[in-house]
C-alpha cells in the first residue's frame, strides 16, 4: 500500500452556506462582498496555462490578463514552524544551496521556460529575457513529526514546468545524487527524481491531490502507475517558501512506469517507450518528438450524450499537437518506429470503430493490413490495453481539465523481451485547471472527456480561437462494449466508496493543515491578489477568498460532478 496520511478527526460533512454560481452549481462560500505522414509543420504553440474567459456564461466575456514574470514581492520567514509530534503537522522540506552567494536563490526566483519567455517577448515590447531553468547544487533535509527523514542530502534543484514558470511561486524538480525515498511515498521506493508542485493557481491546492487519490483507486488498483503525493512546507535558504505538493517524477522505472528502459546508447527498437501527448513537443530535441496523422485527420463524432448533436470534428484542423518521447531514445530508428506504431494503433482503433473493419500489424509492427479472421474489437484489444483506457477516460471525465487535448496525457508501450506491445494509458497528471477551477463543466454536469472542448486560451469568448478534442478518448466513445466497460468500472468504483473517501480527504486536509495553508497564503497572497491568472478562473473559483472557501468549493463541485456521472454510468 502507498503511504496514506493518517487523520484523527472523525468524519464530518461540512455544513455549507450555499449560493449559486452563474452556471447553477451550489457554491459553498459566501459572496465576494462578504503510415505516418508528418503533419507537424507549422505547429502553433499554445501556452496551456494562459488566461481564458468564461465559456458557458451568456454575460459579457472577461478581459484576459497575460501572466508575466515579476520581481519577488513576498516577505521571507526565516524561522521554522514548531516541531509538534502529532498527525496534523505537515512534513517540512528544507532546501539549502551549496553556494553561499547572496544571489544563489535566484535559481528559484528568476528562471522561466525558454519557449514561454519567447512567447511573452513576442507581444511585450522591451521584455527582458529571464534565464532558462538551471540546476543549482543543494542539500535537502526532510522532517516529519519531529523525525529527520533526510539530513543534508545532496541534490540538484531547478524550476520545472511551462507557463507555471512565470509565477512567483514556481514548481521545482529535485534530482538527488543518490536514490532516496521522500516521506514514505510509493511504498518507500527510493528514486533520484521528485517534483514539488506549486499549486499556485488552485486556491484549494487540493485538485491534483484529489485526482491522484481517485486515480490510485481506479487506475492504480488495476495495476497502472499513478504518482503518490504528500503536502510539505518548503524552506529555501532559511526563507519560508510555502506549501507544495511533493509528487513523483513521471519516468520509466520499475517503481513508476514499469517498462523496459533503454540502456545508454542502445539503438534497437525493442525497448519501452513513455509518451506524452504534448502541445509543447516542438520545443524538444527532434529525436524526442513526433507527429501522427490520425487516420488522415478523419472526422470524429464527439460524445455529448446526444449522438454528437449532428457535429463532427477533425483533431488536426487546429490542434496540431504531437508527442514527446519522455523516455530515453538514442536513434532516429527508435523515434520513427514508435511514431509508426502509434500512428498504426490509432488507425486500427478508427477503422474498427468507424468502419467496422479489423486491421492488424505485421510481424515487425511497421505496417497494418486488413483482416477478416478476427473481429474489430479483437483488433483493438491486440494493440491497446483497453482497461487502462477505460480507467483513464473515467478519471478525465471526472476531472474536466482544460488541457485534456493539449498536454499531460501519458501513455506507454513495452517492446522489451517481456513487454506486451500494447499501448497503455497511465500516469495521470496536472489537474490544477480542472475540477471546476476553469469554466469547464462549471455546474458539474454534461459530458466532457470525449466531447468537443474549447482550446486552452478560452474557446469562443476571446483569446481562444478554436474548438477541439482528445482523439484518444473520443475514437471508441460509441462502441457499446466499451461503454459497458465504463459502466462496470464506474459502478464498482462508486459502490466501493471511492468518492466518499476523497470528500473526506478534502475535509480533513483543509481542516488539519489549515494553519499551514494560511501560512502559505500569508506568504504568496495569491487568492485575493490573483491578477496573473484571474482570467483563467471560473466564477465559482473567483469567489474563493480563503483556503477554506476554496476547499469547500472544490468539494461542492466534485460532489455535483460525481452525482451527474453516477446518474449516467451506474448500473
Amino acid at each position: 500500500m502507498k503511504k496514506l496520511v493518517k487523520f484523527i478527526l472523525p468524519f464530518m460533512m461540512i455544513s455549507m452556506l450555499c449560493s449559486c454560481s452563474e452556471s447553477g452549481l451550489p457554491v459553498s462560500i459566501p459572496s465576494p462582498e462578504s503510415s505516418s505522414v508528418n503533419t507537424g509543420t507549422g505547429v502553433t504553440e499554445k501556452p496551456s496555462d494562459t488566461p481564458e474567459t468564461e465559456l458557458t456564461t451568456t454575460s459579457k466575456p472577461e478581459t484576459t490578463t497575460t501572466a508575466t514574470p515579476k520581481p519577488e514581492t513576498t516577505t521571507a520567514v526565516t524561522t521554522a514552524p514548531p516541531e509538534i509530534s502529532n498527525d496534523t503537522t505537515m512534513p517540512v522540506l528544507y532546501i539549502n544551496t551549496a553556494s553561499t552567494d547572496k544571489n544563489a536563490i535566484d535559481f528559484v526566483t528568476k528562471p522561466v521556460a525558454p519557449h514561454v519567455s519567447e512567447q511573452i517577448a513576442s507581444w511585450t515590447p522591451g521584455y527582458r529575457m529571464p534565464p532558462a531553468p538551471y540546476y543549482e547544487n543543494c542539500t535537502i533535509t526532510l522532517k516529519d513529526n519531529g523525525n529527520t527523514l533526510l539530513d543534508n542530502t545532496e541534490a540538484e534543484v531547478k524550476v520545472r514546468g511551462n507557463w507555471t514558470t512565470t509565477y512567483d511561486k514556481k514548481p521545482l524538480r529535485i534530482k538527488f545524487t543518490e536514490k532516496q525515498n521522500m516521506a514514505g511515498l510509493n511504498d518507500g521506493a527510493q528514486m533520484k527524481n521528485w517534483v514539488l508542485i506549486a499549486e499556485y493557481k488552485d486556491a484549494s491546492m487540493l485538485r491534483n491531490k484529489a485526482t491522484f487519490q481517485i486515480a490510485e483507486e481506479i487506475l492504480g488498483k488495476d495495476g497502472f502507475y499513478v504518482s503518490d503525493s504528500e503536502f510539505v512546507e518548503v524552506y529555501i535558504n532559511e526563507q519560508y517558501w510555502g506549501v507544495y505538493l511533493l509528487a513523483e517524477y513521471q519516468q520509466i522505472n520499475e517503481n513508476r512506469v514499469n517498462i523496459t528502459e533503454a540502456e545508454k546508447d542502445y539503438t534497437g527498437t525493442d525497448i519501452g517507450y513513455f509518451l506524452e501527448l504534448d502541445g509543447y513537443c516542438n520545443t524538444e530535441d527532434p529525436l524526442q518528438q513526433f507527429y501522427i496523422d490520425y487516420a488522415n485527420n478523419a472526422p470524429l463524432t464527439p460524445y455529448d450524450g446526444k449522438g454528437g448533436s449532428g457535429r463532427t470534428i477533425r483533431y488536426l484542423d487546429d490542434a496540431k499537437v504531437g508527442f514527446t518521447i519522455k523516455s530515453d531514445v538514442y536513434s532516429e530508428k527508435q523515434r520513427d518506429f514508435i511514431k509508426g506504431f502509434v500512428d498504426g494503433v490509432y488507425d486500427i482503433l478508427y477503422y474498427a470503430a468507424y468502419k467496422d473493419e479489423a486491421y492488424v500489424f505485421n510481424s515487425d509492427y511497421t505496417a497494418i493490413t486488413k483482416t477478416t479472421t478476427i473481429t474489430p474489437r479483437e483488433a483493438i484489444e491486440r494493440v491497446i490495453n483497453v482497461k487502462s483506457l477505460v480507467d483513464t477516460y473515467i478519471i478525465n471525465e471526472i476531472g474536466c481539465d482544460a488541457d485534456i487535448y493539449w498536454s499531460s496525457f501519458y501513455m506507454s508501450v513495452d517492446f522489451g523481451e517481456e513487454g506486451d506491445k500494447k499501448l497503455t494509458f497511465c500516469a495521470p497528471w496536472d489537474f490544477d485547471s480542472g475540477l471546476g477551477n476553469k469554466n469547464r463543466c462549471a455546474n458539474g454536469k454534461g459530458y466532457y472527456a470525449s466531447n468537443i472542448v474549447p482550446d486552452v486560451n478560452g474557446g469562443p469568448y476571446g483569446g481562444g480561437s478554436f474548438e477541439t478534442l482528445n482523439p484518444w478518448l473520443v475514437v471508441l466513445a460509441y462502441e457499446d462494449w466499451y461503454r459497458d466497460m465504463i459502466s462496470d468500472t464506474w459502478t464498482k468504483t462508486y459502490d466501493n466508496g471511492v468518492f466518499t473517501r476523497v470528500y473526506q480527504m478534502i475535509d480533513d486536509t483543509a481542516s488539519n493543515y489549515a494553519e499551514m495553508f494560511d501560512r502559505n497564503y500569508d506568504k504568496w497572497d495569491n487568492i485575493r491578489n490573483n491578477s496573473s491568472f484571474a482570467g483563467e478562473l471560473s466564477s465559482g473559483a473567483k469567489r474563493c477568498k480563503t483556503h477554506k472557501q476554496a476547499a469547500e468549493y472544490l468539494k461542492s463541485w466534485l460532489t455535483s460532478r460525481v452525482e451527474f456521472l453516477n446518474g449516467e454510468f451506474h448500473k
